[in-house]
């Protein structure tokens, strides 16, 4: 959105006037993340989410382009080949803990962005189409993220990408045919580990697109914020750059430390011992688990225990697992309040703090624990509430909930909060 009040692009260096009429591209940027841009003057630090996952982005593909230069996507050297990167390729052992542990820093910061949505209804209208964008993004990471696993060849690749796959097979008439298909064969082999090391590499340029999608339906709305009060006036607005590009750079340098703590210091404490042992068909791990980011649609996927009628109980788990992500695409239209952040909405508040919160919790801890009493009963009970949240609790709450009354503007929101200006009447 280009409000009346947006600086404009007005270059003095007669080079970069040339070249603004030959390619505006510094204009472009100017108009995007630059003083160009204006945006709500209440952000506050749950927007700097989305800058990290876009970083964390970028420092995938770079890692996994160098990582590509030296692995070797054949069932009989694949884990010999990791082990060179880390043993023998010059920082190779950097390059490969930047990335496996770039994979859960960036499910950390989508999962947090995730967050911010539910919890300031930033699927509302009219910021839809970036809301529908996002949760694309978000099945694409983690389709990515699952083919990526498997790659190193230990065990707990081979035996994830069997179990995984697997669930094709539940599908009615058509699962084990398309199953034999994904694979290349009957079981996880070489022809599956190149399909996956082929898709792996080229769905993050896949992702890339759809987000560059994603920030050009942001900026048709422009940014949501705290109070969900939309901008009025240029007084509710303060120029991107310089304002977030500090922010922004604040939080990623705080993201950085933690991220090179873990690195540098426990680069292995977010994977499984287990995947150090080479890929063995005829020897089952005691306790197959993915990667913690899956845990809790692999509890929802296990809480299926019992057949229904006619449908298997497999078939029921795979249909929860992919209904618990495609849910949020019906989101915009579940939650009818007027009203869109939870500041003004107490009984939602209360629900997301003391409901949802604790049900996600549960099902990250049930997904990575055995398949067995009472974790399964557990998982059953989490993945009811999980369900109910969004398609009983959250439909009621938007129509009978009872909202405290909204600022004028986000300016007095913001002068309020300071003191400088009285709340907005009762």
């Amino acid at each position: 959105m280009s409000f009346p009040w947006a600086k404009h692009y007005q270059p003095t260096n007669p080079f970069m006037r040339w070249m603004d009429e030959k390619l505006p591209l510094p204009r472009f940027v100017y108009n995007a993340i630059g003083s160009g841009y204006p945006v709500p003057r209440n952000l506050n630090y749950w927007w700097n989410f989305g800058v990290l996952a876009g970083f964390c982005l970028v420092l995938q593909i770079i890692t996994g382009v160098i990582l590509a230069m030296h692995y070797a996507p054949n069932a009989l050297v694949a884990f010999d080949s990791t082990e060179h990167i880390m043993r023998d390729v010059n920082w190779g052992w950097m390059m490969r803990y930047a990335h496996a542990n770039g994979a859960s820093a960036f499910f950390v910061v989508v999962y947090t962005h995730i967050f911010r949505g539910f919890l300031f209804s930033s699927y509302k209208a009219p910021r839809e189409m970036i809301w529908l964008l996002g949760v694309v993004i978000f099945l694409l990471m983690m389709a990515t993220a699952f083919m990526g696993y498997v790659l190193p060849w230990g065990q707990m690749s081979f035996w994830g990408a069997k179990v995984i796959t697997g669930l094709f097979g539940a599908i009615p008439l058509v699962g084990e045919p398309l199953q034999v298909w994904l694979l290349g064969g009957f079981a996880p082999d070489n022809a599956a580990l190149n399909r996956f090391f082929s898709l792996h590499f080229l769905l993050p340029f896949v992702i890339a697109g759809v987000v560059i999608l994603h920030i050009w339906a942001l900026h048709i709305p422009g940014s949501s914020n705290p109070t969900g009060v939309e901008v009025k006036t240029e007084s509710d607005t303060v120029p991107f750059h310089p304002y977030y590009t500090a922010k922004d750079g604040f939080g990623l340098a705080v993201f950085l430390v933690i991220y090179a703590a873990f690195v540098f210091f426990m680069p292995n404490a977010l994977g499984h011992p287990d995947n150090y042992i080479p890929a063995n068909p005829l020897s089952t791990p005691a306790h197959i688990v993915p990667e913690w980011y899956f845990w809790p649609f692999y509890a929802i996927l296990r809480a299926f225990t019992f057949d229904f009628f006619f449908i298997p109980a497999k078939l029921l788990g795979v249909l929860a697992m992919f209904a618990a992500i495609l849910v949020w695409f019906f989101l915009p239209w579940l939650d009818t309040s007027p009203v869109r952040s939870a500041r003004y909405r107490p009984l939602l508040r209360k629900f997301i703090w003391f409901g949802f919160v604790p049900c996600m919790a549960a099902l990250f801890y049930l997904g990575g624990a055995p398949a067995e009493e009472p974790f399964v009963m557990f998982s059953q009970l989490a993945a009811a509430y999980y369900f109910a949240h969004f398609l009983i609790i959250l439909p009621i709450v938007s129509m009978v909930e009872k909202t405290k009354p909204l600022p004028n503007s986000i300016t007095e929101a913001v002068l309020s909060k300071h003191g400088d200006a009285p709340a907005a009447a009762e």
